[in-house]
């Protein structure tokens, strides 16, 4: 089987995209229509199953990445140690995964615990990031996680986050609709 023009094109942009690509710039970028291009994205994803690549987006914004069934190829080559965390820093990401965008004093509340190292060595790995300041006293930082985050944990988006019970069994998304 062979790749359509469109979703060939769209595949060598975002092979050399640095950072992800939404739909409309790929549209613009190779001279066809959202549309199509979002029809050769899912070409793409097709082409992409059983392979060591696969399309990740957030929202529209989209790039190729490793699969995750590969990683441990990967880090190997790369001497890459992102996926080996501590409890302590995993709690914390799950923290920012979950209430992002969330500040430093949030995660803190809800870990009881100064997170400062923690929130530094997550963000040396990539995991997450400074979103901005929150329009609040002293301005703090607000952090979320990163395209890096979603590739380590093989997920394609933020909506494929396992869904937490609380500690009653009900779903976080049921309790904060019911």
């Amino acid at each position: 089987m062979t790749r359509s023009v469109i979703a060939a094109a769209v595949e060598a942009v975002l092979f050399v995209a640095e950072k992800p690509v939404s739909r409309a710039e790929l549209a613009k970028t190779v001279g066809a229509g959202t549309k199509a291009v979002g029809e050769a994205l899912a070409e793409l994803d097709e082409w992409y199953q059983g392979t060591g690549l696969r399309l990740q987006h957030e929202d529209d914004d989209w790039q190729i990445v490793t699969a995750p069934e590969q990683a441990p190829f990967v880090a190997t080559y790369l001497g890459a140690d992102r996926l080996r965390l501590s409890t302590a820093a995993l709690e914390t990401l799950a923290v920012v995964a979950y209430r992002q965008p969330v500040t430093r004093a949030e995660v803190e509340s809800i870990r009881g615990v100064n997170c400062d190292q923690t929130i530094y060595t997550l963000m040396s790995r990539r995991l997450i990031a400074e979103l901005g300041r929150r329009e609040a006293p002293g301005s703090p930082f607000e952090y979320g996680t990163t395209w890096e985050f979603l590739e380590c944990f093989g997920l394609t988006s933020l909506g494929a986050l396992p869904t937490v019970l609380s500690p009653d069994g009900v779903r976080s998304d049921e309790a904060v609709t019911n």
